[in-house]
């Protein structure tokens, strides 16, 4: 490694912005615990073979095509977005002209053709259509699982393949790769986050849930897009043709397969078909824009407001329920039937829920009443009326201490919940006229309900409230942790009143420790430059030591006296 190229590369890190730094020391995998004490370190760290190889995985195919071109040519890489990226990221100088470290581990490679876009598979704009509903609908389901009971993540972080099982058979999703898709781009779009083993909504997908169909597909669609790797964007900020994705990134050995990764969740979007063509309304999309919601609404079954209540509880849609009216009403009838056409089912256990929840018998009828294109048929009514009058037959809130008190005017009913063993971690015993148990409240409420038991929750002083079970992802920080501040901070608090000095001090060192030759401008008393080449041996005491190679003589030069350095011929 030539020591300029150190000294030229530690004056370019110094003048960049702490991302593009980060970016830098992320592609070349750094540890944050670096023992770096300034640029020059860093710069010939990131000169070292080892980190210059990984930076070279991390090329996009046009930057390592401009580079390659450069290298094999002789010639520097010319002005322009490729010069630029090249040069933050520590390949080549301001000139374009590469570093002989790069040079030295430069794998080459051949540059391919531009593969031919495939034809498309026939994929009409109906088709394409019917796939972005059903995908919008299937995630949607999978969220309203989520909320009432959170997925579960195995080490690696994939879904557990029991929840993958429960979403099968629930109909939100034909098998367990749909299932896998989905939930990555719900990951990708912010609908779900990682929390310990599991997948928690977030405030971001709850809104989700609540907005329209063309709404959904197109915020994640623009999420998809947006979050795609660097090299499969365009230059105005769309993608590039899916039939390049495969090499954008020619030395990452793993890049194929998150290529594939990508292209099967926008696929399954219903962004590409099988050509890797954007349907009508997502051309624009493509190309940086945004999609047409106009388009893709003419494509889509109308969503409809209203729903025929049905004398055997049941509740029938037309078409497409508008979401918030389906979310509301999936808290007080199970749905048994996915399609542009859904059937809900009322049952006890159902409008149970819904009281637990907080809704009343008052509630439940006006809005089916408002709901409903039939009324309210006599059979249902009567269920909500039963429903509402046996629940909250058991109370649960809080003691004096805080503890859980379950009363009950029923005391056989009471008495069960005593001896049941599905609630003996709850530890209950009698206290009086209740029960008592050392667990919060809410757990004890919560576990009641599970049980199938009508219970209702109350605060201290005997009157309903009203518990929310869906436990949301936390809200992220507002700035995420930089592993690299720590490093950062300790280069940018490096001295640089007199760099040029620092710089010079340091080729020195590097020569004597190589015993290199190196030619020497030294000022004269009288104000002259002399040029001196000799083979650096020593450095101490404010002066270098060397055999001057003309000369044939050891040589002593003073520091201070020496202007520049450079690697001698």
């Amino acid at each position: 490694m030539a020591a300029t190229d150190a000294r030229v590369l530690a004056s370019t890190l110094a003048a960049l912005e702490d991302e593009s730094l980060r970016r830098v020391l992320a592609e070349r995998r750094v540890s944050p615990t670096a023992t770096w004490s300034d640029y020059y370190d860093m710069a010939e760290a990131l000169l070292d073979p080892a980190l210059v190889a990984r930076g070279v995985a991390a090329l996009s195919r046009t930057d390592a095509e401009a580079l390659q071109r450069a290298l094999a040519d002789g010639t520097p890489v010319p002005p322009g977005a490729h010069r630029h990226d090249l040069t933050i990221r520590g390949f080549v100088d301001d000139a374009g002209v590469p570093f002989r470290a790069v040079r030295d581990v430069w794998p080459g490679f051949t540059p391919a053709a531009d593969p031919e876009t495939a034809p498309s598979d026939g994929d009409s704009a109906e088709h394409a259509a019917e796939r972005a509903f059903a995908a919008s609908t299937s995630l949607a389901d999978i969220l309203q699982l989520s909320l009432a009971a959170p997925l579960n993540r195995i080490g690696s972080g994939a879904l557990g393949a029991g929840d993958r099982r429960r979403l099968v058979e629930s109909g939100a999703v034909n098998d367990g790769e749909e299932a896998d898709e989905l939930i990555a781009i719900a990951e990708h779009a912010g609908l779900i986050a990682p929390s310990d083993r599991q997948w928690l909504v977030t405030a971001t997908g709850v809104e989700w849930l609540a907005s329209g169909t063309v709404a959904r597909w197109a915020s994640i669609a623009r999420a998809l897009r947006d979050t795609l790797p660097a090299a499969l964007r365009n230059p105005d900020d769309g993608w590039i043709p899916v039939a390049q994705w495969a090499d954008a990134y020619p030395f990452d050995t793993s890049w194929p397969v998150r290529a594939a990764r990508s292209r099967r969740m926008l696929e399954r979007w219903a962004m590409v078909d099988g050509g890797g063509a954007a349907p009508v309304w997502a051309s624009d999309l493509a190309r940086g824009g945004d999609a047409d919601h106009a388009a893709l609404q003419a494509l889509l079954p109308p969503e409809v407001d209203r729903v025929y209540l049905q004398n055997d509880l049941t509740a029938i849609s037309p078409g497409p329920l508008a979401p918030q009216l389906d979310m509301r009403l999936r808290t007080m009838a199970r749905r048994e039937s996915r399609a542009q056409a859904s059937t809900y089912r009322f049952t006890a256990e159902s409008l149970s829920s819904a009281l637990t929840a907080g809704e009343t018998a008052e509630s439940l009828r006006v809005f089916l009443e408002e709901l409903s294109l039939t009324g309210l048929p006599q059979p249902l009514a009567y269920e909500i009326e039963r429903s509402a009058a046996r629940h909250g037959t058991i109370r649960v809130g809080p003691d004096a201490a805080g503890r859980a008190r379950v009363t009950s005017h029923d005391r056989a009913l009471l008495r069960a919940v005593a001896v049941d063993q599905a609630l003996r971690p709850l530890g209950l015993y009698l206290d009086g006229e209740a029960l008592i148990s050392r667990s919060l409240p809410e757990t004890a409420f919560w576990m009641l309900a599970d049980a199938r038991y009508p219970v209702v929750s109350v605060d201290i002083d005997g009157n309903p409230r009203a518990l929310d079970r869906h436990r949301l992802a936390s809200a992220p920080h507002s700035e995420p942790v930089d592993p690299y501040a720590g490093l950062l901070a300790r280069l940018r608090g490096a001295s640089s009143d007199d760099s040029d000095a620092a710089w010079l001090g340091r080729e020195l060192e590097q020569a004597v420790r190589s015993h290199s030759i190196v030619t020497i401008i030294v000022r004269l008393p009288d104000g002259s430059d002399r040029e001196i080449t000799m083979e650096a041996t020593g450095l101490g005491g404010g002066r270098l030591r060397g055999r001057d190679r003309a000369a044939d003589v050891e040589r002593t030069l003073p520091v201070s006296s020496i202007v520049s350095v450079r690697p001698g011929a």
